[in-house]
């Protein structure tokens, strides 16, 4: 019999003990405090069907390329914002990386052009997402301690016990009913900390296109892990 390797987070906000595997095959148990080792043992062994089926779906991640050495050239394209956009390398008046329905890359980065890439995406991301996240907070009537964008291939977005919502920064890539998805979904857990019946209700109201945005984020998620 196959061993399970998991690892244990106990927290006392958390009613229910729940079971994540994450997109590097990482294995979760989330616990109540007061949860014993038996007793997450025992559910452990009652789930062992689903958790190994979960193991092996060919979406999770395990050694994809990721070309580290490609260049970034002119005629190839990046996407923003759900729309793929093409890259020319060409002087800009600021020195920097510009977008207007294209992205001008300065010939003064030829050597750090995925660099200055990611980092244009990064900084969209602060602005573009964390303000939808004061947006969607007020309408969900939730406060939060601190939004962060951060750099994470596994998880487009948390929810710390601390009440700290991260975001992958590789979600600026995706349409804004994805990021929108996303982001009530990481906040609705400050209100319902699993997933229960109520947390997807809370989700699908304030997100009529969520099954839509699941579905995006299914078929383009290698797409988003990429660097550029």
């Amino acid at each position: 019999m196959m061993e399970l390797n998991y690892t244990i987070l106990r927290s006392p906000k958390r009613k229910k003990l729940t079971i994540t595997v994450e997109r590097d095959r990482k294995i979760t148990v989330h616990a109540p405090k007061e949860t014993s080792e038996e007793e997450v043992c025992r559910v452990v062994d009652a789930k062992r069907q689903w958790i190994l089926e979960k193991l092996r779906h060919p979406q999770k991640y395990h050694d994809r390329p990721h070309a580290p050495g490609k260049e970034v050239v002119n005629g190839e394209s990046a996407l923003y914002l759900g729309r793929d956009y093409r890259i020319e390398v060409s002087e800009t008046a600021s020195g920097e990386i510009e977008f207007s329905r294209l992205f001008l890359v300065p010939a003064a980065h030829q050597a750090k052009r995925r660099e200055v890439l990611r980092d244009w995406y990064i900084a969209r991301a602060k602005e573009k997402i964390l303000a939808r996240v004061e947006k969607h907070a007020r309408a969900l009537g939730v406060d939060f301690r601190a939004a962060k964008i951060v750099d994470n291939r596994f998880q487009w977005g948390s929810c710390t016990v601390k009440d700290t919502v991260n975001f992958n920064w590789r979600l600026i890539k995706a349409p804004m009913f994805v990021i929108d998805y996303v982001i009530v979904h990481e906040l609705a857990h400050l209100i319902e900390a699993n997933h229960t019946s109520r947390f997807w209700g809370i989700v699908r109201a304030n997100t009529p296109t969520m099954e839509k945005a699941k579905a995006w984020l299914k078929e383009h998620g290698q797409i988003l892990e990429q660097e550029i």
